[in-house]
């Protein structure tokens, strides 16, 4: 029987086994070594340290994320930022990021540098990076610098002796003069810090773009699987490793004293291991110049179109897909001819696509084990996506995509509510610090402890992801794909239900796991459907038959619109956090608004189109 592509890894175009394709990519090794660079590696299959090298700037991008994540908030609350511009700062870069993202990724696919596409991208962004690595733990001094004067130290210095002059015995000690009470002085700090929070955020999450599709253009597709599981496993594992550094006291070693305390000690490991791991991606294997691959066809990196093509060509032996346990390429005997070549051209004009390189834009770890994704990834490089066609197809989309995209954007933004403030909740409402305090006082140094103890919890939330992804295409399999879907979902908020009530130590460390099992569901399962709808062409069913589409839609846009909502949910949570807070007088209130949009989301998640 004749049949298109499944969806899963081992049942694509790029098998090696197959004569056919062992031969294509033979040939084109062959050529690629006779250049005037060596490119060669290009249509080979790759060493697991090779792989390693091409998937560890991941780990690095996950680590300063973890200290963007867990610091930022605080250090912006100390430097006299209160939780409604705090919250409303981080609406900045999700705003620049859902406009700039398409454009850097057709940016991406036309560049002409004879360094390659992907690497000046992963160059500029990284620079980005490094920029916010420095602005958010030394802001404040650069402010001073600049003229800020930070607490006013001669009221605070003489506090004791204000409150021992002014306040009369029977005043409770509550209503006396604190240091929250104090006026600060930090624009500067807080202008610099700022532009290093929206450099380090945007920056972050745009960056594991190019660098996945940088390892996916190196690839031969039989390893683009493989590649992706591992650039996952080491997202986790620097998530997981980030935040436990963030969880430890430095300001107590040699090193942190050294430094000048925890928070530049953490951002300077951070900063280090950074710069180590872009150069370990970078300088893993020679990218072929889109000029070179323009000019020269044979140096174009095989993907499952450049298969599809070869085999649809007319020769003596007509090879076509076969729907076995494993795809097979067989030739057709002269009777098969018409209909293998008639089936074949009905594939390759369904599967018409646009650039897909923002199929994962995460900012956290994540593991896809069967990734339907990875056959068709690298399928789309002559038709970018461009600002227009991204909008356009965010406005004019079917139900089935409508509704999944719906149900994205609520699950992050309850995922993003726990992300942004969850150090910060640690601090207020579990140790019960004061992130006003003037430096040195007891407020001050629980609520630094409660950041630090928070750092732990997220760890915890980053370990739980990978394993949960490692499992989740497995329960699907046995309860099915929309049982894992809302399960997950409302897992995570009753999660959040029981830390809210119950602010404890021990919650902080067992409930964040249910962080890691949404974060693991919505960043498999959505990817997946999307897939689905294309691989299968049914984005809508009536009477239990799939009504074809009037609109052309490409699987790369529609993955970048289920990719785009983490940015449209980071901009209504940084506008709406802030005011809520303020409004129930708790910090609790981030909790409460995780339970609610899980709850919303898993109703929602009810009238997504399985298929």
């Amino acid at each position: 029987m004749v049949g298109v592509a499944a969806n899963t890894s081992e049942n694509s175009l790029s098998s090696t086994k197959n004569p056919m394709i062992k031969y294509m990519l033979k040939t084109r090794e062959n050529h690629a070594r006779n250049q005037k660079h060596d490119y060669s590696h290009v249509f080979r299959r790759k060493t697991r340290f090779e792989m390693f090298r091409l998937s560890i700037i991941a780990m690095s991008i996950e680590f300063a994320y973890a200290a963007e994540t867990a610091f930022v908030s605080p250090i912006l609350l100390q430097i006299g930022i209160n939780h409604k511009l705090m919250t409303m700062a981080w609406g900045i870069s999700p705003i620049l990021g859902f406009f700039l993202s398409p454009l850097l990724g057709s940016v991406s696919d036309r560049c002409t540098l004879s360094w390659g596409r992907r690497r000046p991208i992963i160059t500029v962004l990284s620079i980005g990076i490094l920029i916010g690595l420095i602005l958010v733990p030394y802001g404040k001094d650069l402010g001073i610098l600049l003229g800020d004067v930070g607490f006013n130290t001669a009221t605070a210095n003489n506090l004791s002796a204000i409150n021992d002059t002014i306040v009369p015995a029977f005043i409770a000690p509550a209503e006396a003069i604190t240091a929250s009470a104090l006026p600060s002085h930090f624009k500067f700090a807080a202008i610099l810090t700022i532009v290093g929070m929206v450099l380090l955020d945007l920056n972050a999450d745009t960056c594991q773009t190019p660098a996945r599709t940088y390892m996916l253009d190196v690839c031969i597709p039989e390893d683009q699987a493989r590649g992706l599981t591992t650039f996952s496993l080491l997202a986790g594992f620097g998530g997981t490793i980030g935040y436990a550094i963030g969880g430890i006291d430095w300001s107590k070693t040699q090193i942190g004293a050294s430094l000048g305390g925890n928070i530049p000690t953490v951002f300077g490991m951070v900063t280090i291991i950074f710069v180590i791991c872009y150069f370990v991606t970078v300088t893993t294997f020679r990218e072929i110049p889109l000029k070179e691959i323009e000019r020269d066809e044979m140096l174009r990196p095989l993907s499952a179109a450049a298969i599809k093509k070869e085999l649809s060509k007319k020769n003596n032996a007509v090879f076509y897909i076969k729907q076995t346990d494993a795809l097979e390429l067989e030739a057709a005997t002269q009777d098969e001819k018409n209909t293998a070549m008639e089936n074949m051209e009905g594939f390759q004009n369904g599967h018409s696509m646009d650039n897909s390189e923002k199929a994962n834009p995460s900012r956290t770890p994540t593991v896809i084990n069967t990734d339907p994704l990875a056959i068709e990834l690298d399928d789309c490089l002559d038709a970018p996506i461009t600002l227009r066609k991204y909008l356009k197809s965010i406005f004019v989309m079917p139900n089935s995509m409508r509704i999944l995209a719906l149900t994205n954007l609520i699950c992050w933004m309850g995922h993003v509510t726990y992300c942004l403030y969850f150090t910060d909740f640690v601090g207020e409402a579990v140790f019960h610090g004061d992130p006003a305090a003037s430096p040195g006082s007891e407020a001050a140094e629980l609520y630094e402890a409660g950041v630090r103890f928070g750092c732990f919890g997220m760890s915890m939330y980053a370990f739980s992801c990978s394993v949960y992804s490692i499992t989740v295409t497995k329960l699907m399999k046995v309860v099915g794909i929309k049982t894992v879907y809302i399960t997950g979902i409302l897992y995570y908020g009753f999660g959040m239900l029981i830390l809210a009530i119950w602010p404890t130590k021990w919650g902080v460390i067992v409930f964040s796991t249910s962080a890691g099992v949404l974060y693991g569901t919505i960043f498999t399962i959505p990817y997946i459907l999307v897939a689905n709808y294309h691989a299968k062409d049914c984005f809508r069913i009536r009477n239990g038959e799939s009504v074809p589409l009037k609109q052309a839609r490409g699987l790369g846009t529609d993955v970048a619109i289920i990719s785009s909502m983490v940015f449209v949910a980071q901009l209504i949570v940084s506008l709406s956090i802030g005011p809520l807070i303020s409004w129930m007088q708790t910090t609790s209130a981030i909790l409460y608004a995780s339970t609610f949009l899980a709850v919303i989301g898993s109703i929602s998640a009810m009238f997504v189109l399985y298929v």
